[in-house]
């Protein structure tokens, strides 16, 4: 490395880079280059001898991942692509599949999407309503996040409801089982179980690990915690070798698991751990973050730190009010057509493009009103957080096949496949294929070539089932022997060709635009896979570190692992619209943080069942349910936290005397957390259509003026 690792980084960041013989916690705070921290520290580790191959950097998602692997390589150069960049899944991944025989599970699993969830819960809790078995999903997932199998949860249960869904769960452990395949948390819980059962598999990566980084630490659940531990040797104290890199302030995803009590451990296990503050902000103005800092104040502190910036005062926060959300809208979009208009102000002109702004909510359901209002100022905008690529019904049907082919005991997939399109094979052949192979036990291929079938069903089935299964077996040889970009990409368009896809969308759609569009996305995937066989794109799922030519069946096996396509989404000019949750990690010169009333941020305290006291309840109940409103509040407190630390220039935050709930409108409050921002009173609190007519204004009389000079003959 030509330059030495902490060259550019301040003192408190090279005491984080260069600190590499035992457990580690670096407390981030917003803006203060975390990332930049975890990439040096890598840099470092090889620049001290460790091999790249033995560090391990951990995120939460597959754009964190890619994020950091491209600064590695811009860091580093060729030996970041040995350093294992991933998330937590795609590390279980990795795990499962070298290791996953000890519990039973062959390298070739398929890992199941929430679709495929759904419909085996309904199977397992013999119910046709989606909604019941998303909820169970939604317990069960909460039980594994835990580390807890259905015996357990049943021990645990609350109540009838939850003994129910206990037994659901052991109904659905089965049946994955039977499949071969997990789920995403799965992931997590199956590495547990391997690092803690299997003593071999445990010393096999703990030598791998020679250091482990984890970013946002402290988004990490129960079980990831336990996973860690293992991983760098449990309470071998000062001879754990990991860097936690988090932000307490920053935790919003109790919700779905994550635990500060992950954080309250860490200096419990590892007596000798080493904490570092980063508080110097290189994102916001003082005065935004002197907002921050007020807002978080009154949060009970793990680690107390005061995050400061010096680039200089900035704009005041503004406080904007409107009569309803159709004027709380208007008002936003003026708000932007008069930082774009005055050039000289807000950071200058370098910030007024579209993609410097963003409007900030806390639910999904407000962006509809700011659609409707850049729509009519013509102003371009992206929704942050749409569908996924492969949440698309096309896309998903491909997949389908690809996890038949890996994995023959995958009963999802293969309804999936022998439906999409129809092979001639109809819904009473299947149905008594499924009794068949449960009968048996055996899965849907398997049974569709058990001798006996024909007891069961007439010869023209028997037959179609067994042309459909000797070309899945067919299409999994060609795929396993397809290597490069080229070949795979003739290997897939022929494959649609004979299945026949391409008139199976146009046949199933009314509209021909619709339709091609569909067909559109399936080329567009059909490219990517090739381009990850022949190596040009780096493996987002972490799964493979190396740009090697692959075989078409080895990508699609991790195609499963991947939420979005890895490719950035192009850098648009449009304004962004993003939930609070979603907008974690970003950054805006201009920040409209909309919405910011009681009941919305912070978020039904009392009317969701997490009310305070309930009358008649025994003085524990009481205390209970007020502990728990006042935890709901402090990771609303944190939510409104990391909303005002999106803005690097500008921040507006904005509320309406009135907000719909369900069809009626009700009065409205301000959040209290807009009194908690502690702003001066002379805080701008302007109508910015009242700024921008007086710009249009001052600009007409420029024009006016220039007009007359001219006429008069004079320089103007």
């Amino acid at each position: 490395m030509s330059s030495p690792p902490s060259h550019g980084l301040n003192l408190a960041q090279q005491e984080a880079v260069n600190f590499m013989h035992g457990p580690c916690l670096v407390l981030a705070g917003a803006g203060s280059g975390k990332t930049r921290v975890i990439t040096h520290k890598i840099g470092r580790l090889i620049q001290a001898g460790l091999e790249p191959k033995r560090i391990a950097a951990i995120t939460f998602t597959n754009k964190a991942a890619t994020e950091m692997r491209e600064r590695a390589k811009g860091l580093i150069g060729r030996d970041a692509k040995e350093v294992v960049i991933c998330t937590f899944h795609a590390l279980g991944v990795r795990m499962l599949r070298q290791d996953g025989e000890a519990l039973g599970l062959k390298p070739t699993f398929s890992i199941l999407d929430t679709d495929d969830i759904t419909s085996i819960l309904k199977d397992a809790g013999g119910t046709v309503d989606a909604a019941t078995a998303r909820s169970w999903q939604w317990v069960i997932s909460g039980w594994k996040g835990q580390g807890l199998n259905a015996e357990q949860a049943a021990g645990q249960a609350k109540d009838d409801n939850e003994r129910i869904i206990a037994r659901v769960m052991a109904h659905y452990e089965e049946r994955l089982s039977a499949y071969q395949s997990v789920d995403f948390d799965d992931l997590i819980t199956l590495p547990l179980k391997l690092l803690r059962d299997h003593e071999q598999v445990r010393q096999k990566w703990q030598g791998l690990m020679g250091h482990v980084l984890v970013d946002e630490y402290q988004d990490t659940n129960a079980t990831q915690y336990e996973v860690l531990k293992l991983l760098v040797g449990g309470n071998a104290a000062a001879g754990a070798r990991f860097t936690a890199v988090g932000d307490d302030d920053q935790s919003i995803y109790g919700w779905r698991g994550a635990t500060l009590d992950n954080l309250k451990k860490l200096p419990i296990d590892f007596p000798a751990l080493k904490v570092i503050k980063l508080e110097q902000n290189y994102r916001s103005t003082s005065a935004i973050l002197r907002a921050a800092n007020n807002v978080i104040g009154p949060n009970p502190k793990l680690f107390p730190k005061n995050l400061w910036s010096d680039l200089g005062e900035g704009e005041p926060v503004r406080v904007v009010d409107a009569d309803s959300e159709e004027h709380e809208a208007e008002r936003t979009v003026a708000r932007i057509q008069s930082l774009r208009a005055s050039g000289t102000s807000s950071g200058g002109p370098q910030f007024q493009e579209f993609r410097h702004f963003a409007i900030l909510y806390r639910a999904n359901h407000q962006a509809k009103t700011f659609e409707k209002a850049l729509r009519k100022a013509q102003i371009p905008y992206k929704v942050s957080g749409g569908t996924s690529f492969f949440d698309r019904a096309e896309i998903k049907d491909l997949c389908g096949w690809f996890r038949l082919w890996i994995n023959n005991n995958d009963d999802p997939a293969f309804l999936r496949a022998v439906t999409t399109p129809k092979r001639g094979i109809g819904h009473q052949t299947l149905a008594q294929l499924g009794i068949f192979a449960s009968k048996y036990k055996v899965s849907l291929f398997e049974a569709l070539f058990s001798a006996s079938l024909g007891s069961l069903l007439n010869a023209k089935a028997v037959g179609s089932l067994h042309e459909f299964g000797r070309y899945v077996n067919d299409l999994e040889f060609r795929a396993r022997r397809t290597l490069g970009a080229e070949d795979a990409r003739a290997f897939l368009l022929e494959w649609l060709k004979e299945i026949g896809y391409e008139k199976y969308l146009y046949d199933g759609e009314d509209s021909e635009k619709v339709a091609a569009a569909r067909w559109t996305n399936v080329m567009d995937f059909c490219d990517w896979m090739s381009a990850r066989c022949g190596g040009q794109i780096d493996d987002a799922a972490g799964v493979s570190t190396t740009n090697e030519v692959k075989s078409l069946l080895e990508v699609a096996q991790t195609v499963s692992l991947l939420s979005t396509i890895s490719e950035r989404e192009k850098d648009m000019d449009v304004v962004t619209l993003s939930t609070l949750h979603a907008a974690k990690g970003l950054e805006w010169p201009h920040v409209m943080l909309v919405g910011v009333t009681e009941g919305m941020l912070p978020f039904k305290l009392k009317d969701s069942g997490e009310g305070a006291a309930s009358v008649g309840g025994s003085k524990r109940e009481d205390e209970a349910a007020n502990e728990t409103v006042a935890t709901h509040l402090q990771e609303e407190r944190r939510l409104m936290y990391v909303g005002i630390t999106r803005a690097q220039r500008s921040l507006t935050v904005s509320w309406t005397r009135k907000r719909k709930k369900g069809r009626e409108m009700i009065a409205a409050q301000p959040s209290r957390f807009i009194a908690e921002m502690g702003l001066d009173k002379t805080t701008v609190r302007e109508d910015p259509r009242e700024k921008l007519k007086a710009l249009r204004a001052e600009f007409a009389k420029k024009a006016q003026d220039s007009a007359a000079a001219q006429a008069l003959g004079r320089p103007t």
